[in-house]
């Protein structure tokens, strides 16, 4: 018979022996938790940090019940194609249930475990680094935007596909994997998941490690050991999941190009070759393999293998509130309190993505806060780097603070002996673990590295360590979290250096000329720089934070010597910046040497870059040292997160050293700094990895040509992480335009291009608008200055009949006549998508606007239209307003710098009066007087919608100021009024001043380049008195004098809204401005003065 069949009567034999033998439902009542002593609150931490123990022994059960009863709603339901014979199905899975819990707390899975990421591969970064260090490359962030819900994770993705055979989930360490697991075998014992599944078998590598050689057969049976044979025909079964849980704990690493084929499911061979041959389809080849792992170690599994890989991602920033406020429920203060010591310390921030360092932050923060620490401590709190983190939750585990009254405390003699014992025990076993990129161990190992199995008994140990019964019935030995095992080696390093005559990594027996701790930390140093993997970074760090004085005093006298070591920190800080050699490239192990000088708190060569960094220094530091300082700073500022500036300052050399660190940047400008084409073809290669997290990248002002173009045009043709490319100001004529072009054609994730003067004529808008035909994601569009006439425009006007997803097309500053406003006017009539359009100066006359106008009758979109320096007259402001009365979407108008005149500027006011949706409207410059100014003001009396007005540079005089005056003691909506040079004198503002005693919406009065005087001033100064809502007032150059300034200074006093006022150029003095300065500092304070 075929594999099929074996394995078909091998389970039926199994669900046989299950319906013949009593499945144990009890089980102890578990025991509640209570405070407790701070040991035991860590001990209590781990065991819910390790979450892997949940399969063992020790797992919690559900409570007794008959074998006849379901474990819920669902218990009945059996999956399709399986007929109801008896109760085996269901007695496997309360079997299950008994194993893993019986019931999801908090009501069911978290949405981070219902909704994995779904991800085509893995990363350079994934396979290459530190869990730590992709955490904090990516600033917790998540590459991949498509989910797939839990309940689909073994289904076809579409109508068409098929569903997957080998599923890989990968999480850094202490991501919830095991959880994931977990709660997807009690959801499906529970009938609500993988209901294809007759039959879901979990193993862990932890279980397989016990085992030298394997059959299939038996890797089937272990689950199960008291499954017998049967004679029972087999039964028609549907699917069969096999979970392999830990790929990273495996204790031989996968090797697929050298495992000899195996087909025969009897044959025992080593488990490796024996998974392998699994995933390969050799061995069970109608099973679904489930297989989670952290990224670097799934690389093992060859890509085309992998049917389907999937992600969890780590907390956002409402999920680590969530998980401290599930720690502390009760206690608003103290959650509040360790809740902005996770945010204040931004490194501290983006690890507490990861849940179960989210969980050891959170108790070791919370212990601080709850129990106050003596005199000596007061300096040591709260922790700043991760080293003081893990030296605290060291102190707590102790058990040597925080004790509850009544209780003696342990004397300091006691835990001196506990701390070394613990580190002389697990300490060797650490390390020696992490060299080996070994993390589970068994008695066997413990054996070998001379570890007293007594000793892991005590409540130290077991707060760092964890035992767990595996299916053999052996037990295996892990830490609760990568990180605690690298803290316990770095301890035991730290110590064991005092007095080791040999290399303590390879502990070989010749001895070294010079011993000393500096010769064992440079060891450990360029060991950790040649490990390409980076297992040894944070080891690193650990070591390196030891040295520091504030992790020296929180461990002196239980592990530490008072002092210990301290001459040697500035000789330890000179090797570590030694480590940062002249490289091409700045790697990943360069930035971690300043995470470790970070630890040792020697910050110099970090504070120089970032002091460069804000005084625009930074053209000056080129060395080595400092391009990794500028590296590791791109990583953990708060203002680098946003955007990191590197404008003016980079050479080319320094830019294609950060090339490697630059890819994890969100937001990159690299403005005017000389780069040419060849860097663009560095910087399209970075763009093109699958790593790049770039999502805008400016290179404005630089010497970019259709080569530089051209190569960044292929890297867009696989970038799926690009948002906005600003290339303004270079010269990428029409072949670099019709490069990008089709680029667009294929690109599905580029929103915002601006090619503002790039000289691309009518050849490159043509090439422009065949991608905008086809391209459905670009919503941005800046063509500014590109002298392309009516002919390119013509084929942008066709472009725009067909697409649907630009947003805002910039224009301005071309040459596209009343020719090319016509045919935008025709692409507007029909184009639903495109809400902002630019035309400033394109050298519009009236025909052109009558067009434009025409298309606004049918138009439903467009919310923002630029007209500026067009040549537009009254004839023209007709057209305009006649589509005003008409429109009710177009919001912002901008018709600056125009020919309008009063006849055209009142047509638009009666526009205006009725027009209910436009909200800015700008007349600047348009030749407008008193007349045109009174009927805007009547029509500012009955608008209601109408926000900003800008009448600057028109000579309305007192006349036209006094009408617009009165409609503000009406108007409830306009906030911003803009009269800059607008010839008013004194009576204007007078009358201004009465309006702003009675309104109450208008924010913003710039009456910048009048002549309002003493007298203006002062009328202004009584409604500042009273008037509430002015948040800013200009008048500069008004001639107010001495006296006048004062006047509106002191009239401050009583207002409390004002937060600018400019009182530039009114020949004020010297000392009248520090009198005025003074005053307003006395009665104004919040408010800012520009004088």
């Amino acid at each position: 018979m075929g594999q099929t069949s074996c394995l078909q009567q091998l389970l039926v034999a199994i669900l046989d022996s299950m319906r013949k033998q009593e499945v144990r439902m009890g089980g102890e009542a578990g025991q509640g938790h209570g405070a407790g002593s701070p040991a035991e609150q860590v001990k209590a931490l781990m065991d819910l940090l390790a979450g892997k123990g949940s399969q063992g022994s020790q797992a919690p059960q559900t409570p007794d019940r008959t074998p006849d009863t379901p474990p819920g709603p669902h218990g009945n339901a059996l999956p399709s194609g399986l007929c109801p014979i008896d109760s085996r199905i269901q007695r496997h899975r309360d079997a299950l249930l008994s194993k893993v819990g019986g019931s999801l707390e908090s009501g069911g899975p978290s949405s981070r475990l219902t909704n994995l990421l779904l991800v085509e591969g893995l990363t350079d970064l994934q396979l290459r680094e530190h869990d730590f260090t992709q955490v904090e490359a990516t600033r917790g962030g998540w590459h991949s935007t498509r989910t797939i819900a839990l309940d689909r994770l073994f289904l076809p993705l579409s109508r068409v596909s098929i569903p997957p055979r080998i599923s890989i989930t990968i999480g850094v360490a202490g991501v919830g994997k095991t959880t994931l697991v977990r709660d997807f075998v009690r959801l499906w014992a529970g009938g609500q998941v993988g209901k294809d599944f007759s039959l879901v078998l979990p193993l862990t590598f932890r279980d397989l490690n016990t085992h030298e050689k394997l059959s299939a057969d038996r890797l089937v049976r272990s689950v199960f050991p008291h499954a017998g044979e049967s004679g029972m025909e087999a039964a028609a079964l549907a699917k069969v999941l096999l979970i392999l849980d830990g790929l990273d704990e495996c204790k031989t690493p996968l090797d697929f190009s050298n495992t000899v084929a195996c087909t025969d499911p009897k044959k025992e061979i080593q488990v490796d070759h024996l998974i392998t041959n699994i995933i390969r389809g050799n061995l069970f080849p109608e099973l679904s393999v489930w297989v989670t792992s952290r990224p670097s170690t799934a690389g093992q599994i060859p890509g085309g293998l992998v049917d389907r890989m999937t992600e969890i991602r780590g907390f956002n920033e409402e999920e680590i509130k969530e998980c401290l406020e599930q720690m502390y429920p009760e206690d608003q203060v103290l959650l509040g309190w360790v809740l902005s010591q996770v945010q204040a310390n931004r490194s501290l921030y983006l690890m507490c993505t990861v849940p179960a360092f989210c969980q050891l932050a959170g108790s070791v923060l919370g212990h601080l806060c709850r129990h106050r620490r003596g005199p000596q401590d007061a300096g040591l709190w709260p922790p700043r780097t991760l080293c003081e983190l893990y030296s605290w939750h060291f102190r707590m585990a102790l058990g040597g603070e925080g004790q509850e009254k009544g209780k003696t405390s342990p004397r300091i003699e006691q835990l001196a002996h506990g701390g070394r014992k613990m580190v002389g025990t697990l300490g060797r076993l650490a390390f020696h673990g992490l060299v080996k990129k070994k993390y589970v161990f068994y008695e066997p190992d413990l054996k070998a590295f001379g570890v007293d199995l007594a000793v892991l008994q005590s409540a130290l140990c077991s707060c760092f360590l964890q035992r767990e019964e595996t299916l053999v019935s052996s037990v295996a030995y892990c830490f609760a979290h990568l990180s605690l095992q690298e803290f316990v080696a770095a301890l035991y390093y730290y110590s064991a250096s005092k007095r080791a005559i040999f290399d303590l990594f390879t502990e070989g027996g010749m001895s070294w000329p010079r011993l000393g701790f500096l010769t064992h930390f440079r060891s450990a140093a360029q060991r950790a720089m040649q490990a390409e993997d980076g297992r040894l970074d944070v080891f690193l760090r650990f070591l390196s934070g030891l040295l520091s004085p504030r992790v020296n005093a929180l461990l002196a006298g239980s592990l530490l010597a008072p002092g210990e070591h301290q001459g040697s920190r500035a000789q330890v800080a000179e090797l570590l910046q030694c480590c940062l050699r002249p490289d091409v490239a700045v790697s990943a192990r360069a930035v971690n040497i300043l995470h470790c000088l970070h630890e040792l708190q020697h910050t110099e060569l970090a504070r120089s870059v970032e002091e460069a960094m804000e005084s625009g220094g930074l053209a000056g530091l080129t060395g080595p040292q400092h391009r990794a300082a500028l590296a590791y700073f791109l990583q953990v500022s708060d203002a680098c997160a946003q955007e990191a500036n590197l404008s003016l300052c980079l050479s080319q050399g320094v830019l294609q050293s950060l090339l490697p660190q630059l890819l994890y940047c969100r937001s990159l400008r690299l403005d005017a700094n000389q780069f040419q084409d060849p860097m663009m073809e560095l910087l399209g290669s970075v763009l093109s990895g699958k790593d790049c997290r770039i999502q805008r990248i400016s290179l404005a002002e630089n010497q970019i040509s259709n080569k530089g173009a051209k190569a960044l045009a292929r890297s867009l043709l696989v970038n799926r992480s690009l948002t906005a490319l600003d290339l303004r100001s270079n010269s990428i004529g029409p072949q670099g335009a019709k490069a990008l072009a089709d680029a667009l054609k294929i690109n599905r994730t580029l929103a915002s291009l601006s090619l503002q003067s790039n000289r691309i004529r009518d050849d490159g808008a043509r090439s422009l608008a065949e991608a905008l035909a086809a391209n459905r994601t670009l919503s941005v569009l800046h063509l500014q200055k590109n002298t392309i006439g009516p002919v390119g425009t013509q084929r942008m006007a066709n472009a725009l009949k067909q697409n649907r997803s630009l947003k805002e097309l910039m224009f301005s500053s071309n040459s596209i006549g009343d020719g090319g406003a016509k045919a935008l006017a025709e692409a507007l009539k029909v184009n639903q998508g495109l809400e902002s359009l630019d035309l400033q100066s394109n050298s519009i006359s009236d025909a052109g606007v009558a067009a434009l106008m025409g298309a606004l009758w049918a138009n439903q979109t467009l919310l923002s239209l630029n007209l500026r320096e067009n040549s537009i007259s009254s004839e023209g402001a007709q057209h305009l307003a006649r589509a005003l009365c008409t429109n009710s979407t177009l919001k912002n108008l901008d018709l600056t710098a125009n020919l309008l005149h009063d006849q055209g500027a009142q047509a638009i006011a009666v526009a205006v009066r009725e027009n209910h949706t436009l909200t800015s409207l700008h007349l600047q410059w348009n030749f407008i007087q008193a007349g045109a100014a009174k009927a805007l003001g009547q029509a500012l009396q009955f608008n209601r919608s109408l926000t900003s007005l800008d009448l600057q540079e028109n000579a309305i005089g007192d006349e036209g100021a006094c009408a617009v005056a009165n409609a503000l003691k009406a108007n409830t909506a306009l906030t911003a009024l803009y009269l800059q040079v607008a010839s008013i004198g004194a009576p204007g503002a007078q009358a201004l001043g009465e309006a702003l005693s009675v309104n109450r919406t208008l924010e913003i009065l710039d009456l910048r380049g009048n002549a309002i005087g003493v007298a203006g001033a002062k009328a202004l100064a009584n409604a500042l008195k009273v008037n509430s809502s002015l948040r800013r007032i200009n008048l500069q150059e008004n001639s107010l004098g001495m006296d006048g300034a004062i006047c509106v200074a002191t009239a401050l006093s009583g207002n409390h809204g004002l937060q600018h006022i400019n009182l530039q150029g009114n020949h004020i003095g010297e000392s009248g401005a520090r009198m005025i300065s003074e005053a307003i500092k006395t009665n104004a304070p919040s408010c800012t003065v520009e004088m």
